[in-house]
């Protein structure tokens, strides 16, 4: 006779899709009761997850109809958890606005090596293309890399004068864009081993002790994953919109899905998925493409999440050598396709933040 443990160990079969974890682990199931043949669930969703309560209904009834003693499965929906998370919200502290910028724009991926730190580097080239006043916060304290791809790795930015907390950072401005980045404070191949609040502590110098002087756009590139700096720097900034990279390689999809949760269980908007090296384009052979990691990745998490695709960014010889010369291809080669999918990536997102 099925069990209550039976039916709990099945409904771990029930995933969330963004952070596929099961049910069972979310405590999205408040209650299981079996009454032979009738088995009766309370769902308690968060309100971030209501998108998919269909579907986790008609899973939830389909794994326990498969005991074969089971013919009846009953789901009740908690409405609680909805005012419960509105009520945590109201308590939650108020994020505190930078002086001088208008629009902060997260661009995150859940996992290293596709090529995020490029994404925000040619998104912020191209939206001072357009003539905005653009800033560019290298927040990946572990990995800044954006200092050798704009070509001021050499540089050290200057102090206001005065002491203390009165002081500012003066950013690096490189084609138009006011940069800050750990690369300019520490040696290059210097590791930082920095933690919890010490880590959180140089990210709000960043972000307050910065002479940003009027942005209209503040591309932050975050660390990939979904750890302290993530977390910090959305319950405490006012982000407008955050873009999640990924690649066609379903092992990047399952990464992504982990960082889209964070982002939702925090409430930050999502502006929707960067799918990075979607083709290859040889140089020899312009008009043909290659999809050496596969497709539709980015489309497929897209859907999942009831989300735009922004953009689908090819892999060519130029962006990755112009970037090792600290040139992005945005500045260097305006023409190429690449550069063009930036360029039209930098329209979207100033359509939805800026009046035209």
């Amino acid at each position: 006779m099925t069990t209550i443990e039976d039916a709990n160990f099945a409904l771990q079969k029930v995933l969330d899709a963004g952070s596929q974890k099961n049910v069972i682990e979310l405590a999205w199931i408040k209650n299981v009761r079996v009454n032979i043949p009738r088995v009766i669930v309370t769902l308690s969703l968060p309100s971030f997850a209501n998108s998919q309560r269909d579907r986790i209904v008609q899973e939830v009834r389909g794994v326990l109809l498969d005991f074969e003693d089971i013919d009846d499965v009953q789901i009740e929906i908690d409405n609680n958890s909805s005012k419960t998370e509105s009520q945590n919200q109201s308590n939650a502290p108020e994020l505190q606005k930078i002086d001088g910028i208008r629009n902060i724009i997260a661009v995150s991926s859940g996992k290293g090596g596709v090529g995020k730190s490029t994404i925000a580097v040619n998104l912020a080239c191209s939206l001072a293309k357009l003539g905005l006043k653009t800033g560019l916060l290298d927040a990946d304290i572990y990995g800044p890399n954006t200092p050798s791809m704009m070509g001021v790795a050499e540089q050290n930015p200057k102090v206001t004068e005065g002491s203390g907390s009165d002081q500012r950072l003066i950013p690096i401005n490189k084609y138009g864009i006011s940069m800050v980045s750990m690369g300019f404070l520490i040696e290059e191949g210097q590791p930082v081993i920095w933690r919890g609040p010490m880590l959180n502590s140089i990210i709000r110098q960043f972000l307050y002790q910065v002479e940003w002087n009027n942005l209209d756009f503040l591309v932050i590139d975050l660390p990939p994953g979904t750890g302290d700096a993530q977390i910090s720097l959305s319950q405490s900034v006012p982000i407008s919109g955050a873009i999640i990279v990924t690649t066609p390689q379903q092992v990047s999809l399952q990464d992504a899905r982990r960082g889209l949760a964070m982002f939702k269980q925090l409430g930050v908007p999502l502006l929707g998925i960067v799918e990075n090296m979607s083709v290859f384009i040889p140089p020899d052979m312009p008009g043909k493409k290659y999809e050496i990691f596969g497709k539709g990745g980015g489309q497929t998490l897209a859907n999942e999440n009831d989300l735009p695709l922004l953009a689908q960014i090819p892999i060519e010889i130029p962006l990755v050598d112009d970037s090792n010369k600290g040139v992005p291809i945005s500045i260097s080669q305006p023409n190429k396709e690449s550069s063009v999918v930036f360029g039209n990536l930098a329209k979207l997102i100033k359509n939805q933040f800026i009046n035209a």
